[in-house]
């Protein structure tokens, strides 16, 4: 067992600090303290999202539950990547932002959630998530102007892709159809953050331009789905193999494998979330647009449960004491919904692809329990890094 409130990574990023060093520079810290019971409202409202999306996803399942409407089921991947995911970047990002109206990204993003939630006429979250889109690509612009680089740029991407997809959903385009580019929200940005948090590590020529032109075949078939989806779609796939292919070489999860800790913790997620992707890239390059049966729900949990959540999981030890302003204490218990996740994931895309519904169900239910698990831990951890917090100040007091 360890406990440790070390936070993951000491160097700032892109306009804010992380925790080690906020702390270092003392009158700091209780602004962030402060800041954090502000922000709180909007992680509940992102975890309400969350709840209402696995709810919705078990009961398209096959899991016979009550729902809160006929819109309900219909509204799990908007819940998931707008209301959670949207908001949850959106906050992190405001806070590297350090300024007031970029908070009203995550602000639509959870509004949207709710509306969704509700069941609100189909315009509301509509335009809330359009709004939410719009203002964070507003945000990631002017992080860009701060610090131009390849990492803002791709995050800025990932901003735009979204906004791409709410405006489709807007127009009356099907879920199915704005969905690859949701899915491109969080992959491109999380491919950012992972080039900026691994900017120090030393690469081979041409290393970056590689990786350039595997991203370049990604948005390609972003671009081209309009026209034809299936040959897109195997572009895509293209795309994101070689792309999680470049992640496995050169990304800096493969030396903190070997550390202790927290670390190593992070960094089986994040290799086994791009082999998830490397799994979810050769799907869509075998399949293209034909995704009949579950196939669709292969392809798009193999990535965004694997790969998105993945990653999730790995930076919650530095995402969480961000946005909190606390220590988050890590122990081995965090491996435990990771495993469950990968188990699960692995049973349902097994029975997706032989028909198997009963597997199908109980592995829709691994995903959801896996989630709640990780969520369950990280509140944990935040609180027990908190007690640590106070006894650490209570052994420095004078009697």
């Amino acid at each position: 067992w360890t406990d440790t409130t070390e936070p993951l990574s000491r160097h700032p990023v892109r306009g804010y600090t992380s925790l080690g060093v906020v702390q270092a520079t003392g009158g700091q810290e209780r602004r962030g303290s402060s800041a954090s019971g502000a922000l709180l409202p909007l992680l509940l409202l992102a975890g309400a999202s969350l709840l209402a999306a696995l709810w919705a996803g078990l009961y398209r399942a096959g899991w016979e539950l009550p729902i809160l409407g006929a819109h309900h089921p219909l509204a799990h991947g908007p819940l998931l990547v707008g209301g959670f995911l949207g908001t949850l970047i959106g906050l992190e990002k405001a806070r590297a932002l350090a300024r007031w109206w970029g908070y009203l990204a995550p602000g639509c993003a959870a509004a949207g959630g709710v509306a969704l939630i509700l069941g609100l006429p189909p315009l509301v979250p509509r335009v809330s998530f359009l709004l939410a889109a719009a203002i964070l690509v507003l945000v990631f612009a002017s992080l860009l102007r701060r610090l131009p680089d390849a990492a803002g740029a791709l995050m800025l991407a990932g901003a735009a892709a979204w906004l791409a997809g709410n405006a489709l959903w807007l127009a009356g385009r099907s879920v199915p159809v704005a969905a690859f580019w949701w899915l491109a929200f969080p992959v491109l940005v999380i491919v950012g953050e992972r080039l900026e948090l691994s900017r120090f590590t030393p690469r081979p020529a041409g290393a970056l331009a590689a990786l350039a032109a595997a991203l370049a075949i990604y948005v390609a078939g972003l671009l081209a789905s309009s026209w034809h989806l299936d040959r897109a779609l195997r572009v895509q796939g293209l795309g994101l193999l070689l792309t999680a292919a470049w992640l496995l070489r050169f990304d800096l999860a493969r030396r903190t494998l070997r550390a202790a800790g927290v670390h190593r913790y992070s960094a089986c997620c994040l290799l086994s979330g791009f082999l998830w992707l490397a799994a979810g890239g050769g799907l869509a390059l075998a399949w293209g647009a034909d995704l009949q049966g579950w196939r669709y729900d292969a392809l798009l949990h193999t990535i965004l449960l694997g790969f998105v959540f993945g990653m999730v999981f790995g930076h919650a030890p530095i995402v969480a004491p961000m946005l909190l302003g606390r220590r988050l204490a890590f122990d081995r218990l965090f491996y435990a919904p990771w495993l469950l996740l990968q188990a699960s994931l692995a049973l349902r895309l097994a029975a997706d692809l032989s028909g198997w519904q009963a597997g199908r169900s109980w592995a829709a239910m691994g995903n959801a329990a896996a989630l709640l698990l990780f969520l369950g831990s990280t509140v944990r951890g935040v609180r027990r890094g908190a007690r640590g917090e106070r006894d650490a100040a209570a052994g420095f007091r004078v009697p």
